[in-house]
């Protein structure tokens, strides 16, 4: 059976197992409706709605003068 010749460092071991904890960003997409940027398959924060239909009741933003 092999054997290690030498002992492992801290420093390679983390190295080598870094490539497998690296971060991906969430997908970000344009709502349909408002053209707001989502999270892909969320109902849309600025107009309530999902796949075409409203599913949430939003506040409509005020027109300032």
């Amino acid at each position: 059976m092999a054997v290690p010749k030498r002992k492992t460092s801290k420093q390679r071991r983390n190295t080598r197992r870094s490539a497998t904890y690296k971060l991906s960003m969430p997908g970000i997409a344009e709502c349909p409706q408002c053209h707001a940027k989502k999270l892909t398959h969320r109902i849309c924060a600025a107009c309530g709605y999902y796949n075409g239909r409203q599913v949430i009741e939003t506040e409509k933003p005020k027109k300032e003068k």
